[in-house]
This record gives C-alpha cells, sequence and structure tokens, in this order.
C-alpha cells in the first residue's frame, strides 16, 4: 500500500513537473494502447524526430517497466520492449523521454483484457461478404473527407461510391433476416491512394479505419450491433503488403521494412515456389519479394520488428473492436515461416479464433498444404486454421458455367464430384472456405448467364456441402454485370436501395416485389426467398455442420449426395441435366434402406422418395430425415 502511494505520488509530481510531448517531438506510438492480462509481449514503436537519442523510462502504477529499447535505422523511431506482470493493474502511464535537459513525457494507457472465449466463425455459420464501398450509403457527409486523396465519383466503376459502416449497420437487420450469420467486409482500414481506392487493399495507416468509412469508434459499434443480432464480423488484413501512401513510405523505421524494388520487380505469382522442392532461390525470391502490383510495397516479414508490429497489430484489433475472425488477403505471398509464427501468435492469444488464408490455387495439394495440422514433406506447419477452397469454386462454376462462358467447358457435375473425391488431401474438412464467388472473381449470375435456375443449384450445394459457406453480396438476387469476364470495378456493384434516390430497393420486401417488373431483377424476389429458406434451415442442422459425407457417381449431369450423422441424414440430389431426372433411390441403398418420410427442406411438405421421385430439369431436391 506504501509502494502504491509513492508510486502515485512520484507520477503527480512528474506530471507537475515535465510538459507533455508536443506531437512534433512524439508523431506516435503503436500499438496506440494495450490491455493487462494480455500473453502476447509488448513492444511499442515510437516515432518522432530524433527520438532515438532520448533515454526512455516508464512511470505509473506497478508491475510495468521498460526492459529493452532497440535503435531502427532511422533516428526517427525506436522500438520500446514493455513488460506488463500479471500484478499490473490498468490506468495511465507516462513514457518519459529525456535527453540533457530535454524532457518531456507521453500518457500511455493499459486497459483490462476483456475479450474471454466465445465461439469463431466455424461450419455453423453462413458468411456474407460486403464490399463496403459499394453495399450501403449510410453517411453522405464522409463521401469525401479532408485526410484522404480520391474524392467520392459514384458513376465511376473503379471510384469511390460512398458505402459506409453506417450503410452495414443500417442493414444488418436485412444480412440476419436472410440467415447469415456472419459478415466478411473487405478492408475498411484507411486506403489513401489516389485512384482505385474503395477496396481498401493498399493499406495506408493500420490502425485506423479509413474516414470515407466512418472511425474506429463506429467500426466498435458495428461488431457490438451485429452481435447483438447474432452476426459474427470478421476483418480483412493484409500482411504481404501496404499501400505506397502509408505513411512510413516517406518515413520507414528499417532500410529492409519493406523489400527495396529498384528497378522495380513484380511478384511472379507462382504459388507452387513455397511447395516446391525443386524451386530455385532466386524465383522463389521473386515470389516473395517482388511486389503485388507497383502501388503496393511488398512487405519484409523477416524484419522482426516489423513482424512483431503486425502481430500485436492483429492482436489489438481483436481486443478493442471484440471481433470474431480474420481472412487474411493473399496468404501465401507472404514469407511463409514469419507468416507462420504471425498465426501462432494470434492463436496463442485467442485459441477460439478463427483465421482463413488466401491460397488461390485449383489444385487440392496445393491447397491442403497450408492448413495448421497437414502432415507436410518438409514439416512445415503454417498455424492457419482454415483455407479457402479454390479448387471446389473451380468445379462449380464449371458445372454450372452457360455454354461458352469463360474458361469453363462442359457443365457437367462430374466436376464436383471428383473435386470432393479428394477430400482426404485435407486435414480439417470443417475448417474449408466454402464460395462460389467473392470481389476477386466474376459474379456467378454471369457465370451462369443470368439463369436463375443454376442460381438455385449453386445455393442448394452451397448450403448442404461440407465446410464454412461463404456467399457474395447480391449473389441471393443474381446480381449480374453482363459478362462472365472479371471486372472488378463493374462487379463489385451497388445494392440497389443503398443510396439515396435509387430507383430500387431490394432491401426490402416491397421493393424485391416491385422489381419484379424491371429486366435485371425480374426473379431476385424468388431467389430471396429460395436462399433465406435454406441458409435459416441450415443453421439448426448440425448434421450440416459436422456430419459426413456419402456421395454416388454421377449419371446424366445428376449429382447425389447424403449428408448423415448418428441422427439425422439429409439427401440432395442436384439436376444440372436440361431434363427432368427420375431419383434412383434404389441405387443408394446402402444408407437408404429404412428410410421412411422426409420432408422437403424448401417447401416444408412431406415427401417419401423413390425410384419414381421426379426432379426437373436444372433443379435441386434436398430432403431432410429424422430418427433412422
Amino acid at each position: 500500500m506504501v509502494l502504491a502511494a509513492a508510486a502515485l505520488f512520484a507520477a503527480m509530481t512528474l506530471q507537475a513537473k515535465v510538459q507533455h510531448a508536443t506531437s512534433d517531438q512524439v508523431v506516435r506510438v503503436e500499438p496506440p494502447c494495450w490491455w493487462t492480462g494480455m500473453k502476447t509481449s509488448l513492444q511499442l514503436m515510437v516515432q518522432g524526430p530524433g527520438i532515438s537519442g532520448y533515454d526512455v523510462s516508464i512511470q505509473g502504477k506497478d508491475g510495468v517497466s521498460i526492459t529493452g529499447v532497440h535503435k531502427a535505422d532511422n533516428p526517427d523511431f525506436i522500438f520500446v520492449d514493455v513488460a506488463v506482470s500479471g500484478t499490473a493493474v490498468a490506468g495511465e502511464y507516462d513514457l518519459v523521454f529525456e535527453k540533457g535537459k530535454d524532457k518531456f513525457r507521453y500518457t500511455y494507457t493499459l486497459g483490462t483484457k476483456s475479450s474471454g472465449q466465445r465461439e469463431s466463425f466455424s461450419t455453423s455459420d453462413v458468411i456474407y461478404l460486403i464490399v463496403p464501398d459499394r453495399f450501403a450509403n449510410g453517411d453522405p457527409s464522409n463521401d469525401s473527407t479532408p485526410d484522404t486523396d480520391e474524392k467520392a465519383a459514384r458513376e465511376e466503376p473503379f471510384g469511390r461510391h460512398g458505402g459506409d459502416i453506417r450503410g452495414i449497420i443500417d442493414h444488418l437487420d436485412y444480412i440476419a433476416d436472410l440467415g447469415a450469420t456472419a459478415i466478411w467486409m473487405t478492408p475498411l482500414l484507411k486506403d489513401n491512394a489516389r485512384w482505385g481506392s474503395y477496396h481498401g487493399y493498399a493499406c495506408a495507416d493500420y490502425y485506423n479505419i479509413d474516414s470515407r468509412f466512418g472511425d474506429n469508434a463506429l467500426y466498435k459499434e458495428m461488431v457490438s450491433k451485429a452481435h447483438e443480432k447474432g452476426i459474427k464480423v470478421i476483418m480483412d488484413i493484409v500482411t504481404n503488403h501496404c499501400g505506397t501512401e502509408h505513411w512510413w513510405m516517406q518515413d520507414m523505421p528499417f532500410d529492409d521494412w519493406v523489400h527495396k524494388n529498384d528497378p522495380y520487380m513484380g511478384s511472379n505469382h507462382m504459388f507452387t515456389l513455397a511447395i516446391d522442392p525443386n524451386a530455385s532461390a532466386s524465383d522463389r525470391k521473386i515470389m516473395e519479394e517482388g511486389w503485388f502490383a507497383q502501388s503496393m510495397p511488398d512487405m519484409n516479414l523477416d524484419n522482426p520488428y516489423l513482424l512483431k508490429y503486425f502481430q500485436q497489430w492483429a492482436i489489438w484489433w481483436i481486443e478493442y473492436s471484440g471481433l470474431d475472425g480474420f481472412r487474411v488477403d493473399t496468404y501465401f505471398y507472404n514469407e511463409k515461416i514469419p507468416m507462420s509464427y504471425w498465426c501462432k501468435a494470434v492463436m496463442d492469444e485467442y485459441p477460439w479464433f478463427n483465421i482463413v488464408g488466401e491460397n488461390w490455387n485449383t489444385n487440392p495439394d496445393m491447397v491442403a498444404y497450408w492448413q495448421s495440422g497437414k502432415e507436410n514433406p518438409d514439416g512445415f506447419d503454417s498455424h492457419l486454421p482454415s483455407i479457402m477452397d479454390f479448387p471446389l469454386r473451380e468445379a462449380v462454376n464449371g458445372a454450372l458455367a452457360s455454354s461458352g462462358e469463360g474458361h469453363w467447358h462442359g457443365g457437367d457435375i462430374s466436376a464436383v464430384y471428383n473435386t470432393i473425391a479428394r477430400d482426404f488431401q485435407y486435414h480439417d474438412l470443417n475448417r474449408m472456405l466454402l464460395f462460389w464467388s467473392n470481389h476477386d472473381t466474376p459474379r456467378l449470375g454471369d457465370v451462369v448467364g443470368g439463369n436463375y435456375a443454376k442460381m438455385k443449384l449453386a445455393f442448394a450445394m452451397l448450403s448442404t456441402i461440407r465446410g464454412i459457406p461463404q456467399m457474395f453480396y447480391g449473389d441471393e438476387m443474381m446480381f449480374s454485370t453482363g459478362t462472365s469476364r472479371r471486372d472488378d470495378g463493374r462487379l463489385r456493384m451497388d445494392f440497389p436501395g443503398g443510396w439515396e434516390g435509387d430507383t430500387l430497393n431490394l432491401f426490402t420486401e416491397e421493393g424485391r416485389q416491385k422489381a419484379q417488373s424491371d429486366s435485371l431483377y425480374r426473379g431476385a424476389a424468388d431467389l430471396h426467398d429460395y436462399v433465406r429458406t435454406l441458409l435459416n434451415w441450415r443453421k439448426g442442422k448440425e448434421v450440416i455442420h459436422s456430419g459426413k459425407t456419402l456421395h454416388f457417381i454421377p449419371q446424366n449431369n445428376t449429382y447425389a449426395y447424403f449428408r448423415y450423422n448418428d441422427t439425422d441424414i439429409v439427401f440432395v440430389y442436384i439436376n444440372n441435366s436440361d431434363t427432368d431426372a427420375n431419383v434412383t433411390w434404389s441405387r443408394f441403398s446402402e444408407i437408404t434402406e429404412g428410410l421412411g418420410e422426409g420432408r422437403n427442406v424448401i417447401t416444408g411438405e412431406p415427401v417419401t422418395v423413390s425410384d419414381d421421385t421426379l426432379v426437373p430439369a436444372n433443379s435441386a431436391l434436398i430432403v431432410e430425415f429424422t430418427g433412422k
């Protein structure tokens, strides 16, 4: 008690004698705050003119001390190791900087860790992917802001359209009603690119939300309001690269903070190089150190201070906002060993958390390598829990594609069967992100050539195949661009009704009914209701979340599979052909024997399946059976 009183008196005396640092003396300290009770050690990055010439101490309550100060190549930076003991208490602490008679302090805040055990996104969820700039404009006053260069230009496909966090908050009820239980938003952090900044993948500030979307407090409010409606929040982050407009590109701490690139060297984008045992070092170097694009400097995760910075940054956002998961962009462009350390640091702090990495490859073996727990020949473990099922996405798109669309040929459902037949290559099927389209692929509506029946087939499979389903906003009403070629600015389209003055409002039942007379959205209401029925049914089906799969070789472009556990069975019959088909029920006797009456999941009606059961062309039959 005496020691605590003495520490408090010393702190008060210090504050009376030492002036608080001006913004010219300490430009920034990151992480901007921290918490007691954290497993992760704290290392502060301090920026200020000539700050490396100062001695640093910390004053405040007991249990917090400085254990090391590291100079960077740039004298405007130091990295300060702060030990926060188990007895430390939340409150304000003063970092004191001293050089001769020059002395100033910077107040740093420690809170108390509040994120307890909770559930991250899993097979029980359906993830709704949003491009925030194109979803809904809830606050027109921030469409253009003084601290960002690019101004609003809704008429430009690659311009900023004004969608924001307030717009997402305003439409959480729509998402919840649809049956989605998690939202993944493309990056909301500041992107100050002078053109095309709407997508957010060229970060200019890792600790601040882009002012055209809102601010940190509003992001935190969105997470809280989403949780109130049973919706989890996944943050899209980028560790491989930042943007050329990031503040540190003008004043980098270390010479090797990013991979130097003069003359310019782009990545060779050869994803196999991190796995290939025969790959040349020079090829691998270009893959890892080449820039993703000229506007996106490649970060050097081999620099231990940068790696620590990114580990803390990720943990900071989880604790600050209470979010539920990460999606990591361009995952295997990163140096793979440091990135595995990044994943491990996050998972050590929050063992319940889930992280999915973008591992864009259509070969199952190349994708499977990146999932934590996979026994790889080289002994590598990524510590990455979840991976994206690009191989199955390719197969489904090929099976459903309209004739001659894109690079797909045949339209044969056998491609789906053959891909699922390779499930043995994956370590954990329940941690596979299942998706047919996203912000980087052609719109599914364009792939199927505007065929609403094919869209229903797509959602029938998305809702019943193993893994964690993710859908792209607007696919529930077949948003389309008119071309199956990838066209980023147009496929990331505005959601009708998200802007004041929109003639259609597809967020409402009334608006969707009205849209039936619109040539673009004539079947939107029916498809929306179909998807809503499936997603809300799926919420309570443990057999879909964790059951096993039994499937049968496709015949005549039809595909039958079962999801089953000890108590329930769900039968799915996909007729991908242009003719009606009879279900060959007797062929499935090894699992159907003893099954009686089931329930049609879409209509809710009782149904007894037999060899005489007819499934119309381009349609699905989904039947649930209970209590075998």
